[in-house]
């Protein structure tokens, strides 16, 4: 859509509405699997896309993979799952216990972490599930600067203060959604009230904001990771450093975070309504970007895999028609993009590229 607005995106999804039970289910599989995926990556867990996916829809895990991984990627699906139902319940208003639950639900136990100290000394302490901190949090910004959060002695007040503000927000309505779940996202992530899992529960309450207000629920990108981390530290930079400030935040203070999140969401909807309304052989999805294939043998080839994934490449070249080499050349790109991948186990074709006409 030229000059892609947020209210142009907004108008664009109220415009398929109401969604034919096909394509609920589609977009449900796909942000599934996206929202995980990314939501954890951000983070650092390893696992692929390819793991992601057969590990959520399946229950399966392939290749190499950290139990950790494993476990904290099961553990978030939970949580979202959770989530989602509680949005449901629309004249329930956001608690501090429903926001403790879903911490417990995503670290599921109280560990203990390790760090070696100068010298060659070790230092540990636990991290809670479900608790707010016991210990101060702080980031180190690209600049080399310590970022303070909320203390631990702030913390259950600020997180009151939250909630309730938020409460408040939502029923007077002058705010919209996305300048509601920007503002929480924000002030939450300056309070940082755990020990671990803070962006994890951000990114989840920001869709809870959403689906709560019919809103189609949105991925951060991993692979735009520093553009999301910048625009909250642009906005730290206009707020200041003391915690207290950031955590009772106006939407006028936290301008760049603004920008860039209504230019997500904008994208995410637009991108959502593409999804259901675009259906050509050329045109794929793929952990939220759109392929357009200039030709039609890719296609032609993901067809075949996908329909016969122990298909061999002279089965490939038999059934689309393409020659050897050219065949050969363009599944080297599908591998090369990761839209496809073989199994360790059976050499059996995976396409985790999406179809448009599926």
């Amino acid at each position: 859509m030229k000059y892609l607005t947020l209210k142009k995106a907004i108008e664009a999804w109220q415009k398929i509405q109401p969604l034919s039970e096909r394509d609920r289910y589609r977009l449900s599989r796909r942000f599934t699997i996206d929202f995980n995926y990314n939501s954890n990556h951000i983070e650092g867990n390893t696992l692929t896309y390819g793991q992601t996916e057969l590990l959520l829809l399946f229950g399966k895990v392939v290749g190499e993979a950290y139990v950790r991984d494993v476990v904290e990627m099961t553990a978030s699906n939970v949580g979202l799952k959770m989530m989602t139902e509680q949005a449901a319940v629309k004249e329930m208003p956001l608690t501090q216990n429903f926001i403790r639950q879903l911490h417990k639900t995503l670290l599921r136990e109280d560990y203990t972490v390790y760090r070696n100290l100068p010298g060659g000394m070790t230092t540990s302490y636990v991290i809670h599930a479900g608790q707010y901190k016991t210990r101060p949090n702080s980031v180190i910004t690209r600049y080399g600067d310590r970022f303070d959060y909320a203390s631990p002695e702030e913390t259950p007040a600020l997180m009151t203060d939250l909630v309730d503000w938020y409460n408040e927000e939502e029923q007077k309505g002058k705010l919209t959604p996305v300048e509601l779940a920007a503002l929480f996202h924000y002030r939450y992530i300056r309070i940082h009230p755990f020990e671990d899992g803070n962006g994890r529960i951000a990114r989840l309450l920001v869709n809870y904001i959403f689906s709560r207000h019919d809103y189609p629920m949105i991925v951060v990108r991993s692979r735009l990771k520093h553009d999301y981390l910048e625009a909250l530290h642009q906005a730290d930079l206009d707020v200041g450093p003391i915690p207290q400030k950031g955590a009772h935040a106006s939407l006028k203070d936290i301008k760049p975070f603004l920008k860039y999140f209504t230019g997500l969401v904008t994208q995410e909807i637009y991108n959502d309504v593409l999804f259901v309304t675009e259906h050509d052989e050329n045109i794929w999805w793929y952990d939220g970007q759109r392929i357009e294939f200039r030709s039609p043998n890719y296609a032609k080839i993901l067809d075949v895999m996908f329909m016969r994934p122990s298909v061999s490449l002279s089965d490939i070249q038999e059934e689309t028609g393409i020659n050897k080499s050219a065949a050969q050349k363009l599944i080297e790109q599908l591998l090369k993009n990761k839209y496809v991948e073989r199994s360790d186990k059976d050499g059996g074709w995976r396409v985790l590229i999406t179809s448009s006409l599926i």
